[in-house]
Formats: structure tokens, C-alpha cells, sequence
């Protein structure tokens, strides 16, 4: 079976779950968190190398203060519980989104985290963090532009591949495969620029219901489709163009 390097999840119905059990929405984002570590644990014995979630979007400060404090503090234990078990299972952790306006003691934890796991090599966790899409492009064209404007970059010389390798993923592979919970059909700025070719799977089951067997019948689902990438199909992988 053909399993993607990189599954990408869009994780996603933490509140509702917890809204159909009369709970409060914080009980929801406790168990997405424990579903997140049954996630990450299966991951490479499915054969997945990179995995990328959607913790909290740029969009994500819109909601309510009390809301946005949980979440942050869910981030904070999350990495000081689980920080320690990560780095000795193997696990690298990539952080990807804007770093500038956060909490001194968030961006210390981010930092910690990749700097303590940077030699793993079992599989590379990705947390998209602060992380929308459309302003990680505007960020990267300001970084080239600025790069331009001191002489150490021609314009004419961006190209995908270079533009590529300005984002916040620079070294990661794109997603093969984006999944999303909950039955919402649609990616919410998330990897806008990474899943150009990525193949899409939505499940109706809710985030903290997420399970290895749902990761499982991802890919089973992945497997089935044919990548053509703009060309007619039977194309092998290895002739296809060079995503950005």
C-alpha cells in the first residue's frame, strides 16, 4: 500500500464534541490533546515520517479570552508533560507559524522543544502554532522583498522552489495527504501553499474521537487515488515536477 512521508491534519470539532456530551469546550480541547498523543504514537508504525497539525490558527485569538487562555495553557503542559516521552521516543518537534507577539514564556517553550529534539530522527512533528496560511506567504514575499532591497537577491531569481524554501516549512516535505475532522469541507488557510497537490480525505468523526484506526482508513483512502499531478495519469512519481 502506497503510504504518504506526510500526513497533515486539520483537527478540528474539539468544541462540538464537547458541546454533544453537555461539557464545557475546555473538556473538548483536554481529550483533541490526549487524541493528538494516541496520534503522534501511531504515526510510524503506519509508515509516516512527517506529521503536521493545526494547533491554533492567526485566526484562533478571535475567540473568547477565557478560551484562548485554555488553549494556551493546554500548549503549555501539553510540551511539559509530553516533551520529555517525544524526545526519547525519537520524535523531532518543528514548530511552524508567527513567533513575534507571543508570550515570552510560549516562545520559550517553542524554542526548547525544537532545540532539545533536533536530532531525532523517528518521526518530525510539526505543530502549526499562531499559523495561517495566507500570512505565512505575505511573511515570506516581505522576507524576499526585503532580501531583494539590500542587493542579496536578484527578483528575477525567486522561483517556486526558492519561494519554497522561505516558508516556515523550509526542509519539510509537502503533505501528501491533508486530513480534516469533524466534516467540514474545506483546508481554513491551513498549508495553502503546501497541499497544492495534496490529497484530501474529510471524516465526520469529531477530533477527540480520533483514532489509529481513523489514521488507518486515511490512508487506505490515500492509497486508493491516483496522483496525476496535472499530467494523464500513470506518471511516475519520480518524472513528476518538483512541488514548491
Amino acid at each position: 500500500m502506497a503510504t504518504p512521508a506526510h500526513v497533515a491534519i486539520i483537527m478540528d470539532g474539539n468544541g462540538r464534541w464537547a458541546k454533544a456530551r453537555g461539557m464545557p469546550r475546555l473538556a473538548g480541547h483536554r481529550a483533541g490533546v490526549e487524541a493528538l498523543r494516541k496520534t503522534v504514537r501511531a504515526a510510524p508504525g503506519l509508515g509516516i515520517s512527517y506529521l503536521t497539525v493545526y494547533a491554533f490558527s492567526s485566526e484562533n485569538w478571535s475567540r473568547p479570552k477565557s478560551e484562548v487562555s485554555d488553549l494556551m495553557g493546554l500548549l503549555k503542559m501539553f510540551i511539559r508533560r509530553d516533551l520529555a516521552e517525544l524526545h526519547q521516543s525519537g520524535v523531532r518537534v518543528r514548530i511552524i507559524g508567527d513567533r513575534a507577539g507571543l508570550q515570552s514564556d510560549i516562545r520559550g517553550l517553542l524554542d526548547e522543544a525544537e532545540t532539545l529534539t533536533a536530532a531525532n530522527e523517528l518521526l518530525t512533528l510539526v505543530i502549526a502554532f499562531n499559523y495561517g496560511g495566507r500570512d505565512e506567504i505575505v511573511r515570506t514575499a516581505q522576507k524576499l522583498a526585503a532580501a531583494v532591497a539590500r542587493g542579496e537577491l536578484d527578483a528575477e531569481a525567486i522561483s517556486a522552489e526558492s519561494f519554497a524554501g522561505a516558508l516556515d516549512t523550509q526542509g519539510i516535505p509537502d503533505p501528501e495527504l491533508v486530513i480534516r475532522t469533524s466534516g467540514e469541507l474545506r483546508l481554513s488557510n491551513f498549508l495553502l501553499w503546501q497541499a497544492a497537490y495534496s490529497e484530501l480525505v474529510f471524516l465526520p468523526c469529531y477530533w477527540p474521537d480520533f483514532s489509529r484506526e481513523h489514521l488507518a482508513e486515511a490512508l487506505r483512502e490515500f492509497a486508493g487515488r491516483e496522483r496525476r499531478f496535472g499530467g494523464l495519469g500513470g506518471q511516475d512519481v519520480a518524472s513528476r515536477p518538483a512541488a514548491g
